[in-house]
């Protein structure tokens, strides 16, 4: 189709002439509805942008954190290149043709291409060539056709059959034949188009019909991208969604103010939705009710904490403790629970001012130290007896909390645990610089927990 394209603009270039071109209207109305009737252009722009769910990811990207930047500027650069400029050079090789043919141009507007074709194929070259490469554009735009009712039809199943899974539709469109497919969905599916062209009296009715949906759909999706305060996107980003929705918005308002058929249309397709919905939101015992914001906000799902039990196995826990207090019991208990593994860490802290770094000095032992060994021995004998992995931790450091944190976030820890020797202490200890310096920059997926 694309070849086809091309081949007609080529034929026609020798014939383009500004002879029949008219000024514009110098009344902006006129200006604005004329840009308004050819903003079926846009579909091929919708297309594009509702294939961007199954685009290739751009390098480095990742499914939690999404770019398909490079892959949707390959595809959108043509398409755009094509709406501007391939509709305008066909759109002048139209109004390039003799005014002799104004009739016949009237009764060809359906297959305007074919007519296009056949017309300059025979000036170019012969008149029998632009019989036959007639007749090729009338077979390549039909395949295009029924290709695009493939895609409609199957659209509209998978939209009608998400509605249903979702309670918004009926549940029985949900019903599947052997095949795997909506069988009601994909009669309803086939039975609207085949009404909407038994009952539209020309194609310019299905046209302005198809424009409404097409700039409601698109005019929709962009106010709810640019207004979605949850969307990662600058501000110029947001400026020109913004903008583009407002245009659109008002190209929607004019469609609907001059092609009468079209709002019939539109509000026939929504009220008999919204009917279908409430039927279904009925049938599911579901009731819309009218809250005060206040009560909204409190009932709110992400105003509920996320209570799901965390058990999967492997997970990594450290515990601190300057002795042998009741947090190593607890966190032997939790590590066998979880059957994970058990990091125990013993920091001596250096009350000394160094001029430098420690340099090349020795690697501090824990087994040389004698408040360390009696922590680290029974420990590495009750991990066995309750089928935990214990591994020892020793660090000499000027600042304890940094090198909790800096151990936390390079072993991976899933729980970090202090403890406090006595629970009558534990409000001096919570007073303390080492907890206050760990909460304040523990990783928000490393949990915390203070034993006493």
């Amino acid at each position: 189709m694309v070849l086809v394209v091309i081949a007609i603009i080529a034929l026609s270039a020798p014939s383009l002439t500004f002879a029949s071109l008219e000024p514009s209207h110098s009344s902006f109305r006129k200006n604005w509805v004329a840009f308004a009737d050819v903003i079926l252009a846009l579909s091929g722009v919708e297309a594009i942008a509702n294939l961007t769910g199954v685009m290739k990811l751009d390098a480095g990207a990742t499914r939690d954190e999404p770019s398909i930047a490079t892959t949707a500027r390959k595809a959108i650069w043509p398409v755009a290149i094509e709406v501007v400029f391939g509709t305008a050079l066909l759109g002048w090789a139209m109004l390039s043709l003799p005014h002799s043919l104004s009739d016949t141009i009237q009764d060809r507007y359906e297959d305007m291409l074919r007519f296009l074709g056949e017309h300059y194929g025979a000036m170019a070259v012969s008149p029998h060539f632009g019989k036959i490469f007639g007749l090729a554009v009338g077979v390549f735009v039909g395949l295009l056709l029924l290709s695009a009712v493939n895609t409609a039809l199957a659209a509209m199943i998978g939209l009608i059959y998400m509605l249903a899974r979702d309670r918004e539709m009926p549940s029985t469109f949900t019903r599947l034949n052997p095949h795997g497919v909506p069988w009601q969905a994909l009669a309803v599916a086939t039975a609207l188009p085949l009404i909407l062209v038994i009952v539209s009296e020309d194609l310019h009715a299905l046209a302005d019909m198809y424009a409404i949906g097409v700039v409601g759909a698109i005019t929709v999706n962009l106010g709810a991208c640019c207004f979605n305060k949850r969307l990662s996107m600058n501000w110029a980003e947001r400026a020109l969604m913004g903008a583009t929705f407002f245009l659109l918005f008002a190209v929607e308002v004019t469609i609907a103010k001059t092609k009468p058929a079209a709002l019939f249309f539109a509000t026939c397709v929504l009220g008999v939705g919204f009917g279908l919905r409430w039927i279904a939101m009925k049938h599911a015992g579901l009731e819309t009710v009218t809250v005060s914001r206040e009560l909204a906000a409190a009932v709110a799902p992400e105003a509920v904490p996320d209570f799901r039990v965390n058990l999967n196995p492997g997970q990594a826990i450290l515990v601190a403790a300057r002795g042998m207090t009741p947090v190593l019991r607890f966190a032997l208990e939790e590590a066998r629970l979880r059957k994970g593994t058990l990091y125990v860490l013993f920091v001596k802290e250096l009350a000394v001012a160094l001029p430098g770094p420690l340099g090349n000095a020795r690697r501090p032992r824990w087994q040389e130290d004698p408040q360390a060994s009696r922590i680290m021995y029974p420990m590495l004998a009750q991990g066995p007896q309750n089928e935990v992995s214990v591994i020892p931790l020793y660090a000499i450091s000027e600042n304890p909390a940094a090198t909790i944190l800096d151990l936390s976030a390079t072993l991976g820890i899933d729980i970090l645990m202090l403890g406090s020797p006595h629970r009558n202490k534990l409000v001096s200890l919570l007073k303390g610089n080492v907890v206050t310096e760990v909460a304040r920059n523990l990783p928000e997926n490393i949990q915390l927990i203070i034993h006493g």
